[in-house]
């Protein structure tokens, strides 16, 4: 069965196509720039060279056209007619209280998604034009969701309340929700199949690190507690995101500089973080080259950076009363061995015992790089949330099809 995941933006969409009985990528790529004239598809099969067209694309609906025209194409596509495809999954990032699980697509699905558009204003609109567009193009194919905040509807509620007035959580539904949650639940999967021990017996900790970055505890197999609050804003210091900060922060500016909220906002979640403190960038390769320089900001945002990992490890470890394992994923937490140094030298309180040779390796695949002697055990686990949404709408389907 043939099943196609799509990740869409507001003005970009990203796709992979799966052969899901044997999991392969069939094709995947991406359309940047759309609503331009200028706008770029680019087109990518296994061993064969990249594609890419540049053409006029004003919408999702023409993007997802010219997509499907790109997966059949006589010359470089991987289907014979789109009838081949039998599902479609996307990813959308806010699913609120309503949604603890993937779901198929139906008109009540939709209403919950735009109601939660004030929630992720950014993100939940742009993922509906990519539903609406895939509807326009495969009417009659099934397509579900998958929330990047489901895994995290079992944390119990004492870890998802603020302590706020209740009538903002009554009226406004103002709490904790958490995100990279397909990240973390597919690699804690993983990581549990790589031990050889029943997710269900493990308390864990996944650290998704890329540009974006959370933590999140995970006991029995669900998640307990996460960094990442209402908003992606909250918690861990972040490639552009100030993360965890004093609340008064945001009056105080206002007042001092003549800001409007949505200045300051913009502030917090596109001008702070790595760029910021550092002064130079937000990709941390270009920070840690800088700190390896001398630059003396560049080695503070390293250590803010790295010491707020730290501390979330700490507190969630207190929180499950243990810990079996660390993972790191995502683009910085699997490649970045000079980062998990950093963080684990300074666990060894944990019984921690970073294996150096074994943490300079690079993999595709899950990997242990603490010695065979340490009591918790640190790994490295590629994430993949495209193949967890491919499988989830695998079942869906699957489901429908008997019914």
């Amino acid at each position: 069965m043939n099943i196609l995941v799509i990740n869409a933006g507001s003005s970009s969409l990203k796709y992979q196509l799966y052969e899901i009985s044997t999991e392969t990528v069939l094709a995947k790529g991406r359309v940047e720039r759309i609503g331009m004239d200028s706008s770029i598809l680019t087109h990518e099969v296994d061993g064969q060279p990249e594609v890419k067209e540049v053409s006029e694309i004003l919408d999702h609906t023409t993007a997802i056209k010219k997509v499907l025209d790109m997966l059949t194409h006589r010359k470089v596509g991987v289907l014979s007619n789109i009838t081949d495809i039998k599902g479609v999954g996307h990813r959308v990032v806010h699913g609120g209280e309503s949604f603890s699980e993937s779901v198929l697509i139906d008109q009540q699905v939709k209403l919950e998604i735009r109601k939660l558009f004030d929630l992720a204003p950014l993100h939940n609109p742009a993922h509906m034009m990519g539903i609406a567009a895939v509807e326009a193009n495969l009417p009659d194919v099934p397509q579900t969701v998958v929330f990047d905040t489901a895994f995290h509807q079992t944390m119990p509620k004492m870890t998802y309340m603020y302590a706020i007035p209740k009538v903002l959580y009554r009226k406004h539904k103002i709490r904790k929700y958490g995100f990279h949650g397909t990240s973390h639940d597919y690699v804690s999967k993983r990581a549990a199949e790589f031990l050889g021990r029943p997710l269900r017996e493990l308390k864990l900790i996944s650290c998704h690190i890329g540009n974006g970055a959370s933590c999140t505890a995970i006991m029995d197999g669900k998640s307990f507690d996460t960094s990442m609050g209402m908003t992606p804003l909250e918690g861990l210091m972040m490639g552009t995101r100030s993360g965890d900060l004093d609340p008064a922060v945001v009056p105080f500016t206002i007042n001092k500089e003549d800001l409007t909220l949505n200045e300051v906002n913009s502030m917090l979640n596109k001008h702070s973080g790595l760029l910021a403190v550092s002064g130079i960038s937000s990709d941390m390769r270009e920070v840690v080259e800088a700190m390896n320089e001398g630059d003396a900001n560049a080695k503070l945002a390293f250590d803010m950076y790295a010491y707020r990992i730290r501390k979330y490890i700490g507190a969630y470890a207190a929180a499950m009363n243990g810990l079996d394992a660390i993972i790191f994923t995502a683009g910085v937490g699997e490649n970045s061995d000079v980062l998990r140094k950093a963080i684990c030298e300074q666990l060894t309180f944990f019984g921690v015992q970073l294996d150096e040779a074994r943490n300079s390796v690079r993999s595709p695949e899950p990997r242990r790089i603490t010695t065979d002697e340490s009591k918790v055990e640190v790994l490295v686990v590629p994430t993949n949330e495209e193949l967890l949404i491919a499988r989830d709408t695998y079942t869906i389907v699957k489901e429908l099809q008997r019914n």
